[in-house]
């Protein structure tokens, strides 16, 4: 599991929520008590979860959801009656009294939804430059012109030749087009 960033302003709150979730084998990053703090710790992790109340000295926690980074989720847990009136993207709400097994199958579903959404991005495809898409245009048609293929047929060439030689479609688009003007 990624870090986990404590914050409440109470100390001896963030304290605790830290030491349960220590005992739970969750990794705890760093214990915050405003959220410029928490906005500073952020900055050192690539994922994770922060676990906060619902006040801070300097912000409430729908703005520091807002200038946290969309990689890092958020567990607020306070009173029901200080549930943020909207609801905001990677914000999860747990009332008081809190039970330990509430909060840790909580954060537990939360870190397998991030792990979900991780892997359902590296497996989009990504969107091409329109840079990148003219160098595709441009060697389909060499390959059209000298080959007489039809441009799904290029494009087919290009991809296999691509898998075959370990390198991308761009770079391999970038060889087919160098060739061509030999």
């Amino acid at each position: 599991m990624a870090g986990v960033i404590v914050a409440f302003s109470k100390p001896e709150n963030g304290r605790n929520i830290k030491n349960i979730l220590l005992r739970q084998g969750f990794e705890v990053t760093a214990v915050c008590t405003s959220a410029a703090q928490v906005l500073t710790a952020a900055e050192e992790l690539a994922g994770g979860l922060v676990v906060c109340g619902c006040r801070f000295p300097d912000m409430v926690c729908g703005e520091l959801r807002e200038f946290l980074p969309p990689y890092l989720d958020m567990l607020v847990i306070a009173p029901p009656a200080q549930m943020p009136a909207e609801r905001m993207e990677n914000l999860v709400f747990l009332p008081m009294p809190l039970k330990v097994n509430e909060l840790t199958d909580t954060m537990n579903m939360m870190a397998r939804a991030r792990q979900r959404r991780r892997r359902r991005q590296r497996n989009r495809p990504r969107e091409r430059s329109k840079e990148d898409l003219e160098i595709l245009r441009q060697a389909k048609a060499v390959l059209m012109e000298r080959n007489h293929m039809e441009e799904e047929e290029a494009h087919h060439y290009l991809q296999k030749c691509s898998m075959e030689n370990g390198t991308n479609l761009i770079e391999t688009a970038q060889m087919v087009i160098s060739l061509g003007q030999m």
